[in-house]
């Protein structure tokens, strides 16, 4: 009886599952709103195979910045294919002394190193760090939401490819969320115990005002 019952709740499993699965695809239409649940579709008929490649991480991200740290990205908005199916990519460019700012993001994020040396780790919310020497070839795994870095620790460029579980993870960076803004000085003291000489340094270098 219990083997019978455990085949049928199977195959209700797998019935259910595929009946889930409506359409082979879902890519992305830029030109019509955008909600909570993702675009909607383009029209099948106007789909190619052109809509499922994307080259734009050939080419390496701008690291001409304060971190001397560059992305490029294919998020649904790039790569529109991705619209519905869980995943997107960036690819990172760590100059020699440079850092991926501590950062967030809605989703886990497996990062792969392909050239140099970095040091990748997160904070979990018990501000326990985890972080790793990592060398071509080693993987990471970020969990979900928690804050994370990436520092170049070798003598060459480091170049990074991290994988989501999400077409449109996001990416909230604490420096430039809380210097890139108006955002009174006054109030980051208060939450950051930071000097306003300090803060009136970053908010010049991020551009922020107030």
């Amino acid at each position: 009886m219990t083997s019978t019952i455990f085949i049928v709740f199977t195959l209700l499993i797998s019935s259910s599952y595929v009946n889930a699965i409506e359409f082979d695809y879902c890519v992305a239409d830029p030109s019509l709103p955008h909600g909570p649940t993702g675009y909607a579709c383009k029209d099948p008929s106007k789909v190619t195979t052109e809509d499922f490649t994307y080259s734009g991480l050939r080419t390496p991200g701008n690291s001409s910045n304060i971190f001397k740290f560059g992305v490029s990205y294919a998020f649904v908005s790039q790569f529109p294919a991705l619209n519905g199916l869980g995943l997107s990519m960036v690819r990172a460019d760590i100059e020699v002394g440079g850092a991926g700012p501590i950062h967030t993001h809605r989703s886990s994020e497996l990062i792969l190193v392909t050239e140099g040396t970095i040091i990748a780790g997160f904070i979990d919310t018990n501000s326990k760090p985890f972080y790793k020497k990592l060398q071509a070839g080693d993987m990471f795994i970020i969990p979900p939401t928690l804050e994370h870095f990436q520092v170049n620790v070798g003598n060459t460029r480091a170049v990074v490819y991290a994988a989501y579980n999400s077409p449109n993870p996001g990416v909230q960076a604490v420096p430039i969320s809380l210097f890139k803004n108006d955002l009174p000085t006054d109030i980051i003291q208060k939450i950051s115990l930071l000097d306003e000489a300090q803060i009136a340094k970053l908010k010049k270098a991020f551009g922020g005002t107030n």
